[in-house]
């Protein structure tokens, strides 16, 4: 099993969910989170003052899924998310070892 974060624009949210249920994907977490990368922030002009904003807001998208289903996932995320501009997010993965659902005790792949 892999663990997919995704760090996206928030307004590509909708899209990467939609694409990713089309390709079987059928639970996710969402997180609103802030930060840069080589974008380092912007600037911003409030009440005739200009001051930089060093962190960005971005979603962060989490989910396990299958090794098999790991490159539809990664390829689904990527068309969807792409604006081809500065600061469209990275995607990480990671192996997942274990994986228990709370209610029922299932594990592993039965738990996803």
């Amino acid at each position: 099993m892999k663990k997919i974060e995704a760090i996206i624009k928030p307004f590509k949210l909708d899209d990467v969910r939609e694409a990713l249920a089309e390709v079987g994907v059928n639970g996710m977490t969402v997180c609103e989170v802030k930060g840069f990368g080589r974008q380092k922030g912007h600037t911003e002009l409030y009440r005739g003052a200009e001051y930089m904003v060093d962190f960005l807001p971005k979603v962060k998208v989490e989910l396990i899924v299958q090794d098999d289903e790991l490159e539809r996932c990664i390829d689904a995320i990527m068309q969807t998310a792409q604006t081809g501009k500065i600061g469209d997010g990275k995607i990480f993965v990671t192996d997942v070892v274990r994986v228990i659902r709370i209610r029922t005790g299932e594990e592993n792949e039965e738990a996803i």
